[in-house]
């Protein structure tokens, strides 16, 4: 839970501090903005409540590393090709762009607050060993890392326009290189320090011709989650 309840926390920092203007700022996250990014998260809240409150029927079928597969460039469903998934990608895409844009800052940094707040009392709340989402069975603990994991990578996008906020929370970012390791199969360079790590691992970042030489044949796969 600490990581969830800390990088959640930063989140809701950032959130309450935007402006009409900053909101719109360009993130991290390749066609977002600010805005779009934070309603993506207000989106993955909501998941989460019910996420929380939905028993799976059967044990587990993935876990805090295996569930982002399918989100891998190369990875998902093998009946589901390509040009298919980058077509599902560009319609999510088009449906946050309008609906975020329809809110008043405040009003989605005020949605944010609750709705994360209320995410993390049914983390902390959860009587179910295993929960279901997304068509998938997950220990809790697992689906709750998972959270981690993508809170981390959303708030280094929505922080990169300003640079006084508060970095994030070491133990999410450790998180995030463990789940980053597992899907690569081994571990990214050491000398990359976390954050590092989250941004090349995800494409934020480019990976130059000096990490490409330390991934030896791992630098094609880069980024490993897209």
């Amino acid at each position: 839970m600490q990581p969830l309840e800390t990088i959640y926390g930063q989140f809701t920092v950032v959130a309450d501090a935007l402006t009409e203007a900053t909101a719109m700022l360009p993130s991290r996250c390749a066609g977002w903005s600010i805005t779009d990014v934070l309603y993506h998260q207000l989106m993955d809240a909501r998941r989460a409540l019910v996420t929380f409150a939905t028993p799976a029927d059967r044990e587990p079928d993935t876990d805090s590393v295996s569930y982002w597969w399918p989100f891998a460039p190369a990875g998902g469903d093998p009946a589901v090709g390509g040009a298919e998934r980058a077509a599902l990608r560009a319609r999510y895409a088009r449906h946050v762009r309008i609906v975020a844009s329809a809110y008043p800052v405040g009003s989605l940094a005020a949605s944010w607050r609750e709705t994360a707040a209320a995410a993390l009392r049914a983390a902390r709340a959860c009587p179910h060993p295993v929960v279901a989402t997304q068509g998938h069975a997950l220990r809790t603990e697992d689906f709750i890392a998972t959270l981690s994991f993508e809170a981390a990578i959303h708030y280094l996008d929505i922080t990169v326009a300003f640079p006084a906020a508060e970095p994030a929370d070491p133990a999410a970012l450790a998180l995030v290189r463990h789940v980053l390791d597992g899907l690569a199969g081994s571990p990214l360079p050491a000398d990359w320090d976390d954050a590092a790590c989250a941004l090349k691992g995800t494409g934020r970042l480019p990976v130059s011709a000096a990490d490409a030489a330390a991934l030896g044949p791992l630098a094609v796969r880069l980024p490993l989650i897209a």
